[in-house]
């Protein structure tokens, strides 16, 4: 099979850009597709600290002869670029000798503009090293990094205790170790430029240079935009990157699931370009030489996006289960070392109305977790109790709360052997409204008397 033998010459060129963006060079774009004057790619490189310009042809036959080579070297020499400059021929075939020998006879001779030649065999081997498919031109994602699903200075369980922690009359010391999995999930950094200019013959009109980032969820169902808070995690923890040992995390977690990158590399790529397309695309007024005001569409080239890097790596998604008494609390988030984005909050939510706001407390006698509507304080022990499984019986015409029958009935016995004042102040709201009612009969009855 001659390598990538179904490709047209436009699509080789968007492979060799991957290709070389893939292989570390900075800034890599394709010309013109249109009077390109023997440019296809240009891109950059660092030589010992020194920035050079390389300008790249792609020749999609099966030879390439001596005049393409010397029509690039003059392509370079006239490449407007303030500093070293050098250019490359990449083929899907062979050169030929006299083809060669210009090449070799450059270098030979110290040209400031030397060409390096790279073959149909020489891609064989660079396919093989960064996963790129000869059949389809397409570059496979090869990621074995993870960020870290937990903080190596904590327990793995740490971010539950902490959820747990602002739970009252709840020690998350006390609490059992919570089921624990985590599934690693495939995402996408991508970082592109956008450098275009627009003219009209009033001149030019509008310009766009910008550096855009961004981060896609790269799963089987397509790239996606992350929202907003986990984009901002990736974005900002790469140094808590780490192989992805699943036996090692296995040791960790309860189970372990690892998705697969839905998608190529050149795929992600081709998507992203898109979206610099669409999100730079804009309409502008204007006014023409005659005074007259003009509005026209500017939508960059795709010659004006360059796609600078496409870093894959695993997102942790850490989902936990922990039981108290008979209720489960799930809690799952997002994991970067010491970092992490709450996904689902099972633990601040009222297990008897779903409220996820404010203060909660934990009811020991049952293992639940409720809002300040549906806690009390149970009446034998002073502890919280929850409305849901509490014991109740009214006392002098107020509801009181019990853990249960037998707490009950041993404070019936002692409300049977209290003194009537003492069972009053079972109900001290009450208590209070016939003071007030009665201090304000006495009042009137003073006022009639005429004694106030």
């Amino acid at each position: 099979m001659t390598l990538l033998d179904e490709l047209s010459g436009f699509e080789f060129e968007d492979v060799m850009e991957d290709v070389f963006r893939k292989l570390g060079y900075e800034n890599v774009r394709q010309a013109e597709r249109v009077a390109d004057k023997g440019r296809d790619i240009v891109m950059e490189e660092t030589v010992d600290g020194t920035r050079r310009a390389v300008v790249v042809e792609c020749k999609h036959t099966d030879t390439v002869g001596r005049p393409v080579v010397q029509k690039l070297h003059s392509a370079v020499a006239t490449y407007d670029y303030p500093g070293p400059k050098r250019g490359m021929v990449a083929t899907t075939g062979r050169f030929t000798n006299p083809a060669k020998e210009y090449a070799r006879d450059l270098r030979k001779n110290g040209d400031p503009h030397p060409v390096e030649l790279l073959d149909g065999t020489e891609l064989r081997e660079i396919a093989d090293e960064i996963g790129l498919d000869l059949y389809n031109g397409r570059i496979e994602v090869l990621c074995d990094r993870t960020l870290r699903p937990t903080d190596p200075s904590r327990s793995p369980d740490a971010a539950v205790r902490d959820a747990f922690r602002e739970i009252e009359n709840l020690d998350p010391r006390t609490i059992p170790r919570p089921t624990m999995t985590a599934r690693f999930v495939p995402v996408v950094r991508i970082r592109g430029d956008v450098s275009a200019v627009f003219e009209t013959s009033a001149g030019v009109i509008h310009r766009v240079n910008e550096r855009d980032e961004f981060v896609l969820s790269a799963g089987r169902d397509g790239p996606r935009p992350l929202e907003a808070g986990v984009e901002r995690l990736v974005a900002t923890s790469a140094d808590q990157r780490v192989d992805l040992d699943e036996h090692r995390f296995g040791e960790l977690f309860d189970a372990v699931e690892v998705e697969r990158f839905g998608q190529t590399e050149t795929e992600y790529k081709e998507w992203a370009v898109r979206r610099l397309r669409r999100r730079h695309t804009t309409t502008v007024s204007y006014t023409g030489d005659n005074n007259v005001t003009y509005t026209k569409e500017c939508e960059p080239n795709l010659s004006d996006i360059s796609i600078q890097s496409i870093s894959p790596v695993y997102l942790p998604r850490i989902r936990t289960t922990t039981t108290l008494g008979t209720y489960e609390y799930p809690y799952e988030y997002y994991a970067a070392g010491p970092s992490r984005y709450t996904i689902e909050d099972g633990i601040h939510r009222c297990v008897q109305c779903g409220g996820s706001d404010g203060t909660f407390t934990y009811c020991e006698n049952c293992g639940s977790i409720n809002c300040t509507d549906h806690i009390r304080t149970e009446r034998l022990v002073g502890e919280p109790v929850c409305t849901g499984c509490a014991v109740t019986e009214r006392f002098f015409f107020s509801t009181k709360y019990f853990y249960d029958g037998e707490n009950l009935e041993q404070f019936n016995e002692e409300y049977e052997e209290m003194p009537v004042h003492v069972k009053a102040m079972e109900n001290k709201a009450l208590v209070a409204a016939v003071v007030v009612a009665v201090f304000l009969l006495l009042v009137a009855a003073f006022a009639t008397l005429g004694i106030v």
